[in-house]
């Protein structure tokens, strides 16, 4: 565990919940109600997620928790993806990966699917560890809510939504299509889901701790499926798997300090080297004007340049810091004029806690009898810049991935987080420096439109005038998106004590408890 900082303890009126789903805040707050802290409600919320937003996490999948206690210790829970190929024999496997493509409304990205793109899952070890360390409810009491939508519950717009744009993933396999086309009929808004597979699973956690999943029958199996099916996931795989409890990356702007991923994870860095960027330019006079949408253009372009030179770590990010290269970044930028969800919590006591979940667009394989998608994490390029397959069996995944908190004289005012991929990192930017630079309140810095640069096009939600528009048409190409979309990510945040905001872009919820 993380060393104690000996702070005044904070105490709040209210625990405060925001996710991307009714069920999920509900499942959180009942847990509050009930008398558990933070810890058993963010895991009562990743199984109640894995249910209820099955397009966007799964219990096969990967992610980070964040956690602050209410006497300051600071821990980040890394239970992402491991690689996988342990005692597998790669060149005689005739891989199961292939290419689909998702289509968002505005920009269609590609992903790899199959037995092949299976990374090493943690999400369910994660959970189980943290309510193991931090939880004080008993484990029945904690998965109950995801038993409950496990047994039935009606899919909501936007989860018929994802299950659209997702549909051949779903449906790759008998398990898939038994699930989502029970009668023939691909589900949509209204519907019932029900996955009574997946209730039995977690009813046996209470005992079995998931020893059967990662080192019995059903790691067995996996492994058995892996090899006929040319898949990589191994019983070794799944019997080595940990959960890794990291410091937390801590970075300063303007005076506050976020505290965010760590390495090996891709996105709390590149967090870290934006703010660095914006925080040597003056702020714009006004959020969202002309000089503010090409400066954000210019930072995006000079970080993503950047990240291709390798600079992504805290210890190459220090040393760019300190050379001239920063303030040659500098000019430039001035000369400029995945299925993914999260979930932020807060508790009276003071702790915190912000996790991010990915099941990536899911691979279409199931683990057997558990009504379990396992994760695509090796069919995405941006989380394998040297080339899928690349790297050695068990090396954790880099994510973008970044649950964050932000704090002022060691309180902590924020937490927040995002799902969305490649658009993690300019979602939480954003919405960061509303607050910071431009004095904005919550609310309006996660409605606001949102930009994405992505490598081509600059990518542009509705809102911005025309003068703005216009300075960004003379530099790069734009599209200019018909709504806000679900593409832009979902920065679900909390201030402890007060109140929360869910990003509607991903069916933002949030409620507030009096504990």
């Amino acid at each position: 565990m993380v060393e104690k900082r000996e702070t005044i303890k904070n105490e709040y009126s209210c625990g405060v919940v925001a996710s991307g789903h009714n069920a999920v805040t509900e499942a959180a707050a009942a847990m509050l109600q009930a008398g558990g802290n933070a810890f058993d409600a963010v895991v009562a919320a990743g199984f109640a997620g894995a249910v209820a937003e099955q397009t966007l996490t799964s219990l096969g999948g990967g992610g980070f928790l964040l956690a602050r206690t209410a006497d300051q210790q600071e821990i980040f829970f890394d239970f992402f993806v491991d690689t996988p190929g342990k005692n597998m024999d790669k060149s005689s496997s005739s891989s199961h990966f292939f290419p689909v493509g998702v289509n968002f409304g505005g920009s269609v990205q590609e992903f790899n699917i199959g037995l092949g793109s299976v990374a090493v899952p943690g999400t369910l070890k994660g959970l189980l560890h943290v309510h193991k360390s931090l939880g004080r409810m008993p484990l029945s009491e904690v998965i109950e809510p995801g038993v409950k939508l496990a047994r039935g519950h009606k899919l909501n717009s936007f989860q018929a939504g994802f299950l659209k744009m997702l549909h051949p993933i779903m449906t790759m396999t008998a398990t898939g299509r038994n699930i989502y086309e029970p009668d023939g009929q691909y589900l949509g808004q209204g519907d019932m889901l029900a996955i009574p597979e997946l209730a039995d699973f977690l009813l046996q956690l209470v005992e079995d701790q998931g020893e059967n999943f990662y080192r019995g029958d059903i790691a067995r199996r996996i492994d058995k499926e892996m090899r006929e099916g040319g898949g990589l996931l191994s019983f070794d795989d799944l019997y080595g798997f940990e959960v890794k409890e990291r410091q937390p990356l801590r970075t300063s702007y303007r005076g506050y300090t976020l505290l965010t991923a760590p390495p090996p994870g891709l996105g709390g860095a590149l967090i870290s080297l934006s703010l660095t960027l914006l925080e040597q330019l003056p702020v714009p006079a006004q959020w969202g004007n002309s000089q503010h949408v090409v400066q954000t253009l210019g930072m995006m372009q000079e970080v993503d340049k950047l990240r291709a030179q390798g600079i992504s770590s805290p210890e190459q990010l220090q040393q760019f810091i300190a050379g001239k290269e920063c303030s040659e970044s500098i000019d430039a930028i001035r000369q400029f004029s995945r299925g993914t969800t999260h979930v932020s919590i807060a508790d009276s006591a003071g702790n915190i806690a912000s996790m991010t979940c990915s099941n990536g667009e899911g691979s279409g394989y199931f683990a057997p009898g558990t009504g379990i998608m396992l994760n695509n994490m090796m069919g995405e390029d941006d989380l394998h810049p040297d080339g899928f397959h690349s790297a050695p069996p068990g090396q954790r995944v880099g994510s973008m991935m970044s649950p964050s908190a932000l704090l002022h004289n060691d309180e902590v005012q924020l937490v927040f987080g995002s799902g969305g991929s490649k658009r993690i990192r300019p979602a939480l930017v954003q919405v960061l420096t509303q607050l910071i630079d431009f004095k904005r309140d919550l609310q309006s810095a996660v409605h606001a439109p949102r930009l994405h640069w992505d490598g081509e096009v600059m990518q542009v939600e509705p809102g911005l005038n025309k003068e703005s528009l216009d300075a960004l048409k003379e530099r790069v190409p734009v599209n200019v998106w018909e709504g806000q979309n679900v593409y832009f990510g979902g920065v679900h945040s909390v201030i402890p004590g007060k109140f929360g905001v869910g990003d509607p872009r991903r069916g933002g919820s949030t409620l507030v408890v009096k504990e």
